[in-house]
């Protein structure tokens, strides 16, 4: 066991934790939070996504040494109920989402793309998004959602 510490969403936590520990058991077991979700263990389906230095990462496959001091984002950290980032408005309007189990993967792959290009175009979101799987196939919502918040950040 070492002392890790990790900077998670602006606030830095210490934990005691074996170094090799995935950084998905270290947010939602020790920080408890419930964004990032454990789907195939295998950093495939991209239900554990988080943002590391503008990044989107499989958290399931990270250790947590790897990251030690970085900045992580989840998804509690992009927004709140009061003042919703821009995707998670646009999903709320387009109605994007079905069963949710994709939803962090989803949001933080499609935020993680555009910080870096808020005019991505549909082939760039569809290629950008190809490693998220989804299975309730809302796709096409979530793709307009996903075009339309890159729209309202570009401005």
């Amino acid at each position: 066991m070492s002392t890790i510490s990790l900077k998670v969403n602006g606030q830095m936590r210490r934990l005691d934790l074996d170094p090799s520990t995935p950084l998905l058991y270290a947010l939602t077991d020790d920080l408890e939070l419930r964004g990032p979700k454990f789907g195939c263990g295998l950093g495939q389906c991209g239900a554990c996504t988080v943002i590391v230095k503008g990044q989107a990462i499989r958290s399931c496959i990270t250790p947590v040494r790897s990251v030690e001091g970085a900045e992580i984002t989840t998804l509690e950290g992009i927004g709140s109920i009061e003042k919703p980032h821009p995707l998670q408005k646009a999903f709320i309007e387009e109605q994007a989402a079905q069963c949710g189990f994709c939803l962090n993967g989803v949001i933080l792959t499609a935020k993680a793309l555009l910080d870096k290009n808020p005019r991505a175009t549909d082939a760039e979101i569809q290629q950008g998004m190809s490693g998220v799987l989804c299975r309730c196939f809302a796709n096409v919502r979530m793709l307009r959602a996903i075009k339309r918040a890159g729209q309202e950040m570009a401005r």
